[in-house]
């Protein structure tokens, strides 16, 4: 299935900001509000519905023997054309 890249953005920042971050994100999603996502002359809106599908993954990439990259990714996936219902649970 192919893949568009709406909006995409990495920077480095400190632990309290991406904190302030994924708070704004989740008070969005807890008030059904729409969110945004903003960097410089780049913004994208999207409605998320009352349901989404919820990914959290711990990764390691690099060689098996040596030092590599250590991530968390977090994603919130549903269909296009989603209607609004359900409720947001993360515990």
């Amino acid at each position: 299935m192919p893949e568009e890249t709406l909006f995409e953005s990495e920077q480095l920042m400190g632990r309290d900001a991406v904190a302030d971050y994924l708070r704004t994100l989740a008070d969005s999603l807890e008030a059904g509000s729409d969110v945004t996502l903003r960097a410089g002359e780049q913004s994208v809106t999207m409605s998320p519905p009352g349901e989404v599908e919820f990914e959290v993954k711990a990764e390691r990439e690099g060689p098996t023997d040596g030092n590599g990259e250590l991530s968390i990714e977090v994603e919130l996936e549903w269909p296009e054309n989603a209607t609004q219902g359900g409720s947001l649970s993360i515990e």
